[in-house]
């Protein structure tokens, strides 16, 4: 398995890939769905939440359009109780810190999470210095599409022959559209079928398979 030829920078998603936010995202969104009037999901059917824009999963959550007032209003509470939440209950993936320590081209990070919880996860699991350039909307600009997150990635690296490293559809959709290949990563959210149907280039199944991959080793 390899990228011929090696990439010359990595851009990152960051739920599913870097961190498993399952838990905080799932107590988050009952909490708001409750608030809102609205019936409590099985913690383990909630997966769909992480990855696309949070207006899109409440929409289809609560069946109400994404640009109507009710999304709005479950979205602002989801981020009410998530931001209570989300750093003590938000882990690092199993494999990926070694991973980072092992890799030496330029990295960004792309991501649908509001910013505003981005960096201080970044600080609190000590992967911070990985990653100088983070991509991620603010919380008044939530449906930001995946592509467009990756195309302020790439201009900030200054990389024509980037390579995207994602768990879902969305990513690879993402890499494509901008010109660039996509690496799919099992261990997320996303498996093997999704991302191979969404054409991703190259799918691996643990972490430490990205540093000889991405090195071109």
């Amino acid at each position: 398995m390899s990228l011929s030829p090696a990439p010359g920078a990595a851009i990152f998603d960051f739920d599913g890939v870097l961190i498993d936010s399952r838990a905080a995202v799932a107590v988050a969104v009952n909490d708001a769905l409750v608030e809102h009037g609205y019936a409590r999901r099985p913690a383990g059917t909630l997966d769909f939440v992480i990855g696309p824009p949070v207006t899109t999963a409440f929409a289809e959550l609560t069946g109400a359009p994404p640009g109507s007032a009710s999304v709005a209003a479950a979205v602002a509470t989801y981020h009410e109780h998530y931001a209570a939440v989300y750093l003590d209950a938000t882990r690092l993936v199993d494999g990926i810190g070694e991973a980072l320590d092992a890799l030496t081209l330029p990295l960004a990070l792309a991501t649908s999470k509001p910013v505003d919880f981005v960096a201080p996860l970044l600080d609190r699991l000590g992967i911070a210095r990985h990653f100088p350039l983070v991509c991620a909307p603010a919380l008044t600009a939530l449906d930001e599409p995946k592509a467009l997150l990756v195309a302020r990635a790439l201009d900030a690296l200054g990389a024509r022959d980037a390579v995207v490293v994602g768990d879902r559809s969305f990513d690879v959709e993402g890499a494509h559209a901008n010109g660039l290949r996509a690496i799919g990563v099992t261990w997320g959210i996303g498996d093997a079928h999704e991302l191979e149907a969404a054409g991703a280039d190259v799918v691996v199944a643990h972490p430490r398979e990205l540093p000889p991959l991405l090195e071109g080793r």
